[in-house]
């Protein structure tokens, strides 16, 4: 499994200026090459290959006046905004065949220098390192202290270097795990423990077991700090430095925010993965609900980064990890006796099933229908989870005049 890792870095004032040119110089080979191909499909050519790109775009530009400063930054910058395109494009064009599963990705469009996110890739070519005294070593950039909170479980094969809208600078690395290793991390759980998840704007997470996990709420409580700033970002003059500040500090707080959200989905998450052997959650349509008047309730929870992080530590450490169908009436159905006692508004957080007099919490009571839909009720194991078939009563349509020896077992 590849996993993301990153750093924050603090480069000083020169190192962010060459950070800066090495991204415009990125992206100017990126739109190059998208406007070459534009050119090549509006005259019905055959498009550019990599190589023709590459000599014309990088090697031959750099012998122009109008071009002369790419050799200002590392090659391999350069090449790898040409791969970025490349990329860009297979990605649309497998969307468009039906290769590429998920939403349709849209043709690759030029980058704008007025982006607030930059990102620059450096592989093993450009002979990047990891200095003795722990700082980032980056070709044309220099030594650019960084903030190590773990150490890499591996050496990396390339560094990705991103700079945020909020003007902060880390360096991403991907790598390769190991699995045996990973499941060696943590103690492997009692067999028969499994949870059912049931994600709500009341409570962030309902567990099976009655556990009531409370939502943070971080845009909320940030709110008014956001208002704050952004009536000091409306009567600043557009274009002008104060207006950059301004528009720098609301970004930072939508940081704060980000990073919040973040860390309490990795606390759960793991908590959930290690004392768990499997996991079941529903499988909401949240972009749906983000669509209605509870949107900045449902974006601020932030459910599909959660279930997301379920699902790779799941298979990151070995576990099970379920998602049961949107459409499961996990409301409706009395997790005692299985009754269906139909819709309920949104209002009602307390019902009594009419057939067995079971009184249930309305999350409680879905949580608990969501493990058993997922085939976890009993063991997460192996075991046999379902009820087992009964032969049909005398009485239960379909079953009359049908000789007792020709009925199915």
């Amino acid at each position: 499994m590849q996993l993301r890792y990153s750093f924050r870095l603090y480069p000083e004032s020169s190192q962010r200026t060459a950070l800066a040119r090495a991204f415009g110089c990125a992206r100017v080979v990126f739109n190059d090459a998208v406007r070459a191909r534009e050119q090549a499909r509006v005259a019905k050519e055959p498009f550019p290959t990599a190589a023709v790109l590459s000599h014309t775009l990088i090697t031959r530009a750099k012998d122009t006046p109008e071009r002369s400063w790419l050799g200002e930054v590392s090659a391999v910058v350069l090449q790898q905004a040409l791969r970025d395109a490349e990329a860009a494009y297979k990605n649309f064009f497998a969307s468009l065949t039906g290769e590429r599963k998920g939403k349709k990705v849209g043709a690759p469009r030029f980058k704008s220098r007025k982006d607030r996110r930059q990102a620059i890739r450096f592989t093993a070519n450009a002979r990047w390192k990891i200095t003795d005294n722990g700082r980032l070593s980056l070709p044309k950039i220099g030594e650019i202290k960084a903030k190590w909170s773990r150490e890499l479980p591996v050496t990396p094969s390339s560094v990705t270097v991103i700079k945020d809208a909020a003007g902060r600078y880390f360096a991403s690395f991907v790598i390769d795990t190991d699995p045996e290793t990973d499941q060696e991390r943590w103690n492997e759980p009692e067999p028969d423990a499994a949870i059912g998840v049931d994600l709500g704007l009341a409570h962030f997470a309902v567990l099976s077991d009655g556990t009531k996990i409370d939502s943070p709420r971080f845009l909320r409580r940030a709110e008014k700090k956001l208002k704050k700033t952004q009536r000091e970002l409306s009567r600043k003059q557009k274009g002008s430095r104060n207006r950059e500040k301004a528009r720098l500090k609301i970004a930072r707080v939508h940081a704060q925010v980000a990073d919040a959200r973040k860390e309490f989905h990795h606390q759960l998450s793991t908590k959930l993965i290690r004392e768990n052997q499997a996991v079941a959650v529903e499988d909401l349509a949240v972009s749906g609900l983000a669509r209605t008047r509870l949107a900045r309730s449902v974006h601020d929870a932030g459910w599909s980064q959660f279930v997301a992080m379920l699902d790779y530590k799941a298979q990151r450490y070995g576990r099970t990890f379920v998602k049961v169908g949107r459409f499961e009436p996990t409301s409706q159905v009395c997790s005692a006796c299985g009754h269906r006692d139909g819709p309920k508004p949104l209002d009602v957080r307390e019902w009594t099933c009419p057939a067995c007099g079971t009184q249930h919490d309305r999350d409680h009571n879905a949580a608990k229908n969501v493990k058993t839909a997922a085939g976890l009720a009993a063991s997460a194991c192996g075991a046999p989870i379902r009820p087992e078939p009964v032969l049909a009563q005398r009485d239960e349509t379909g079953s009359h005049g049908i000789p007792p020896e020709n009925r199915a077992a």
